[in-house]
């Protein structure tokens, strides 16, 4: 994780080792009880979770992803 200040914000930057996300499900992976795991496997609410509670603070949340990298 980094932080950096700009002009008039913070932005923290969060990496992960993980496949990437694919652009097909980009748009869908805040959505309440979104999920690519199996039944049973995962609720698909811990982004939707995550992305209310970020905007309720007046966050801006972005989703930078390279399938495959």
């Amino acid at each position: 994780m980094t932080t950096k200040q700009l002009d008039n914000a913070i932005r923290r930057t969060i990496s992960d080792n993980g496949p990437g996300i694919p652009e097909s499900i980009k748009d869908k992976i805040f959505q309440p009880i979104f999920t690519t795991k199996p039944n049973g496997q995962g609720t698909g609410l811990e982004l939707s979770l995550s992305y209310d509670i970020v905007k309720a603070h007046g966050v801006e949340l972005k989703v930078n992803s390279t399938e495959g990298t």
